[in-house]
């Protein structure tokens, strides 16, 4: 259990810290306000494998906890 509960808390301080990363503000464009060229990063979408990602995490992170369940409950 003490494993477990170290490993939930490590994950919420990576998420706590790395999400100001993402409330950073770019560099500012042009001072009148149009683009001056392609965005960044050639405006790829990211969403569905961000999503895709995540999903799978999670369930692995589910398998890894209730195969500890399981293990703890044979002992």
């Amino acid at each position: 259990m003490k494993k477990l509960l170290s490993i939930i808390t490590l994950v919420v301080i990576v998420f706590l810290t790395a999400t100001p990363t993402f409330a950073q503000s770019t560099a500012p464009g042009d001072p009148g306000g149009t683009p001056t060229g392609p965005p960044m990063g050639g405006g790829a979408p990211i969403g569905g494998g961000t999503l895709i990602l995540l999903a799978l995490g999670a369930a692995y992170g589910g398998k890894k906890v209730y195969a500890l369940q399981k293990e703890e409950g044979q002992k």
